[in-house]
């Protein structure tokens, strides 16, 4: 099983739309057995694969299952959650943890733990890693995705540390070029108090119950969001004003990955793909609570649309194979 989180500290970057397909493609086209944990207090991943009555359910009635039910727990001092439920989405054919808006409210309990763990604390180590003794129940998965926000926060540090891979979508503008930046930074700053604190830790055998990570690999970047057009080969290429900025995007993250984030070894390029504007296929897509490939004429697909949902599902399967070939290295 390899886990893989979705991460990137620029919101608005089509990384939850992104996610979702590409977990659907895994599942229905490359007969992965998928797994999608929402940790985004936001929720839309949740919101994305399951209809509104799956959402009344669970938001609204006391005996649903969610993210939050993980953490809860921990912030009780009850240790680990004993029992996890998991819900199928009918349409993405994946399994899912579902999110909650309340996981906002374990900001607090993980930042404090986390800074007991850089002291070398076992229980701040343990709530520090609660995401790697959750990904130990589900090793008969053959990938893991996380959803996580915009943050740099403590939720998100701490599911990168249980995750073996991270990918950044990004937007094709200047702030997500500065956004790497900012992550290179954020991850060099956590890593070494990570590591401080694991070798001034007294923990005695057992006491910490999972393998300790010492940090996650970057296993590359997908751009979107550009307006492209067809060139006289009939290849679709981003238009001028976007491939200025797709081209520089390899620079700044060997530039700025290089020293503080760990890459996979003897990759050149960590470029997985490039998703072009889809438009009204993503609205479409999102109504229905379908991938954009999935969707049908009883989806409302008519005409040209017919073509642009074949081209999606070429564009995604690109990624998909990928980045599972990145993650298999």
């Amino acid at each position: 099983m390899k886990s893989v989180a979705f991460f990137n500290n620029k919101g608005g970057v089509g990384k939850t739309t992104l996610l979702c397909n590409i977990a659907s493609y895994m599942a229905t086209e490359l007969g992965k057995r998928v797994l999608v944990i929402d940790a985004d207090p936001q929720c839309n991943a949740t919101q994305y694969m399951f209809d509104d009555k799956f959402l009344e359910y669970l938001y609204e009635e006391t005996s649903s299952f969610t993210i939050y039910n993980v953490i809860r727990p921990l912030a009780q001092g009850k240790g680990y959650s004993k029992d996890i439920k998991l819900h199928h989405s009918p349409h993405f054919h994946v399994d899912v943890i579902a999110g909650d808006p309340r996981l906002a409210l374990t900001e607090d309990l993980l930042a404090r733990d986390w800074g007991a763990a850089t002291a070398g604390d076992v229980r701040g180590i343990r709530t520090s890693v609660l995401f790697v003794e959750l990904l130990n129940r589900y090793h008969h998965y053959d990938v893991v995705f996380f959803d996580v926000g915009p943050s740099l926060g403590s939720i998100n540090r701490a599911v990168l540390l249980g995750s073996d891979y991270f990918i950044s979508p990004m937007a094709t503008d200047i702030f997500s070029l500065k956004a790497i930046e900012n992550i290179a930074e954020w991850f060099s700053e956590w890593t070494k108090k990570w590591k401080s604190g694991l070798q001034n830790s007294d923990a005695e055998p057992g006491d910490i119950p999972v393998q300790i990570p010492e940090t996650v690999t970057f296993a590359g970047y997908v751009t979107q969001q550009y307006l492209a057009k067809k060139d006289s080969t009939g290849t679709r290429r981003a238009v001028n004003a976007y491939d200025r900025i797709i081209s520089q995007v390899g620079s700044v993250v060997q530039k700025n990955f290089s020293d503080s984030i760990k890459l996979i070894p003897n990759v050149t390029d960590y470029n997985i793909g490039t998703i072009p504007n889809l438009f009204s296929l993503i609205p479409m897509s999102q109504t229905r609570r379908k991938p954009i490939f999935g969707l049908a004429s009883a989806d409302g697909i008519r005409g040209a649309h017919f073509a642009k949902v074949r081209d999606a599902k070429e564009i995604f399967g690109r990624v998909a194979r990928k980045l599972d070939k990145n993650i298999s290295l």
